[in-house]
């Protein structure tokens, strides 16, 4: 099971995926919004996303679980 976190702080710009898409590895999953730049966050390996753990619009820190992933 893969944890897909924040590496930075910022808002939930926009969800690419939803809780049983299947995931490849470097797939963007979760589009950040930092200081007026895009971050793209992708999976580190291929999978189904189990769940979402947030929403549109939410502010998270680094390290923030945005996405879990579980290995196929």
């Amino acid at each position: 099971m893969e944890e897909i976190k924040a590496s930075m702080a910022g808002s939930v710009w926009k969800i690419l995926v939803k809780a049983g898409d299947h995931v490849e590895e470097d797939q963007d999953v979760v589009i950040l919004e930092s200081m007026k730049m895009e971050i793209p966050i992708t999976s580190d390996e291929d999978g189904t996303v189990k769940e979402v753990k947030i929403a549109e619009g939410d502010f998270v820190n680094e390290g923030d679980v945005l996405v879990i992933v579980e290995e196929e």
